[in-house]
């Protein structure tokens, strides 16, 4: 295999907060001295979220096995995505952030699953995947993600698996979404008009609200802007967590780094 000189698009407080949270981790379990510093681990598991790289590249950048390598993202993944906000707690902080409104938006994570692998396909899409959902401000910063379920789930029904509907009713705040979610059970959802012919008042208030709602939907964007969550070749039942991860690092990138 062949080395060379590599750089990922991070900056520097982003890796001291996730070692930090590494070498926070490895006091309170009282792991044994490892190779790698909590610097190393931390710099390992964002070049693989971040660039995409496979354990086998990422292994043999850092000189450990891939077993190893596996195990150290693993466990940074789940550390990161336990300090995610629960749904409660992200719409208490919106409103305490008095933001004017909200952005739910469900998102499709790829997989490699096989054709034979009926619920992951999404048919919207035409390919397999997690359907993730996502809530975000009006500037698009990402507020909270859902679990994952298998692609072929429509957004209204994994929006109701979540409790996400009940949760933003009982909050109170006013949240756009797009044609999928018509026919949702909350007042404080709000979708565009659908049909041909529409008269001029609808098509007029569609624009309105395509032109609110579209800087929020960057959130998705954001997220797959880590290349990991392009195409997953890990098992599809991490996704959730995975995104969950990913989400507290842009926040914390984009807000501090």
């Amino acid at each position: 295999m062949l080395f060379y000189r590599a750089a990922v698009d991070l900056s520097r407080p982003t890796l001291n907060y996730v070692a930090g949270v590494v070498r926070r981790h490895r006091r309170a379990i009282r792991s044994r001295w490892r190779l790698p510093n909590p610097g190393q681990q931390a710099l390992l598991a964002l070049v693989h979220l971040r660039k995409g790289e496979t354990f086998a590249e990422a292994a043999a950048g850092f000189g450990v096995s891939v077993a190893t390598a596996w195990r150290y993202v693993e466990e940074i993944i789940a550390l990161l995505s336990a300090r995610s906000p629960k749904l409660a707690a992200a719409l208490r902080k919106a409103r305490s952030d008095e933001v004017t409104h909200l952005v739910l938006d469900g998102t499709l994570v790829h997989t490699d699953r096989v054709k034979a692998d009926r619920p992951y396909f999404s048919g919207k899409h035409r390919v397999h995947g997690m359907n993730v959902q996502v809530i975000a401000s009006p500037d698009g910063t990402i507020l909270w993600t859902s679990g994952a379920m298998p692609g072929k789930i429509h957004d209204l029904t994994a929006a109701r698996v979540w409790g996400i509907l009940r949760a933003l009713q009982k909050a109170g705040i006013l949240t756009l979404a797009d044609k999928a979610y018509q026919g949702a059970e909350a007042s404080v959802v709000i979708t565009p008009y659908k049909g041909k012919n529409k008269p001029e008042s609808q098509k007029q208030a569609n624009r309105a609200h395509a032109k609110l709602r579209g800087p929020g939907e960057r959130a998705n964007a954001q997220l797959k802007s880590w290349r990991i969550l392009r195409k997953l070749r890990c098992s599809p039942s991490k996704a959730g967590h995975l995104v969950k991860a990913i989400a507290v690092l842009h926040n914390y990138e984009t807000t501090r780094g």
